[in-house]
């Protein structure tokens, strides 16, 4: 059975937020993309304890960079950037089985060939009621972009 979606991390680097997401990937179905130099180990301590005992439930894909992970076997047709920078919001995409969410990491986001490769038209961002503060906590994001596409999908 294909994931219903596909949750990709470019080079995260604190280990809880990976761990909540590859938690959070388990118990809805959907694949884990890690895209390297990761910013700690796979074995690291807090890595193992966000994820808890879900890790082994997990689809976790890793690619040793962007462009690896476009040629990739298997990898989702469909690929959305959420970018602080994007124009269109959440709310404006319409999520269809089988996306990929693509996210940045902690302390940079995306880098600037990843937002070239999506341009407007494929980016969009979580608004901000308080559009002073810079951005949500990673594994926050995620979960919030994972659910809104999973209700989208399952209300069609």
């Amino acid at each position: 059975m294909k994931p219903p979606l596909h949750i990709v991390l470019i080079c995260p680097e604190i280990p809880p937020n990976t761990g909540n997401i590859g938690r959070l990937c388990a118990v809805t179905d959907c694949c884990l993309h890690l895209i390297h130099p990761l910013g700690f180990s796979l074995e690291d301590k807090q890595l193992r304890r966000a994820g808890m005992d879900y890790w082994h439930e997990l689809d976790v894909r890793h690619h040793d960079d962007w462009t690896a992970f476009l040629a990739s076997p298997g990898r989702p047709e469909r690929l959305w950037l959420f970018t602080t920078k994007a124009k269109q919001g959440i709310w404006d995409v319409k999520f269809e089985l089988g996306d990929g969410l693509v996210f940045g990491n902690e302390g940079s986001g995306a880098p600037a060939e990843v937002h070239a490769w999506f341009g407007p038209e494929r980016s969009t961002k979580i608004p901000h009621l308080n559009e002073s503060l810079r951005s949500l906590n990673l594994s926050t994001a995620c979960g919030i972009a994972t659910y809104e596409a999973l209700r989208q999908i399952k209300s069609k």
